[in-house]
């Protein structure tokens, strides 16, 4: 039996400031639309963290440093693929915002995020984002069903 597996790798950024504010890109992608975090695919031959560095200044103009990976979200492709998203969080950002063809990115205070319409299944992101105790997002298969469980 093979120990090696096809994967996909992303990333996802919450930036946060002092006054309480988190930046939040509204994406237009059919297929994972709706408020959510900056990020993207790491390329070929990438560290994690230079490209969630990279696909933050792509998405948002932002510059940020001392992204600290807080969790990780995986599941099964259709195509037998493991899709894997690291998570980072960072306060520390320079630049001037701007948005990009991915969505319209803005600041919103923190304890008004539910009160937009979020991307499918990201309110369970945010609680890795948050979390002291849980540190992964697993989906999985049993039979036909899929369930999503706190690691």
């Amino acid at each position: 039996m093979s120990r090696s597996e096809q994967a996909i790798f992303t990333n996802m950024c919450m930036i946060y400031d002092s006054t309480g504010q988190i930046l939040v890109q509204d994406r237009v992608k059919s297929d994972w639309s709706g408020i959510t975090f900056p990020g993207g695919h790491v390329q070929q031959a990438e560290s994690f963290t230079t490209s969630v560095i990279r696909e933050v200044y792509e998405e948002t103009g932002l510059t940020i440093s001392s992204p600290t990976l807080c969790g990780i979200k995986q599941f099964q492709t259709s195509a037998g693929e493991r899709y894997v998203v690291f998570l980072y969080k960072t306060n520390e950002f320079t630049g001037e915002l701007q948005s990009s063809r991915e969505g319209k990115v803005f600041w919103i205070k923190k304890e008004n995020l539910f009160d937009y319409q979020l991307a499918h299944d990201f309110e369970k992101m945010v609680h890795i984002f948050e979390s002291e105790d849980d540190s992964e997002l697993y989906y999985y298969q049993d039979g036909e069903h899929s369930y999503s469980k706190f690691l």
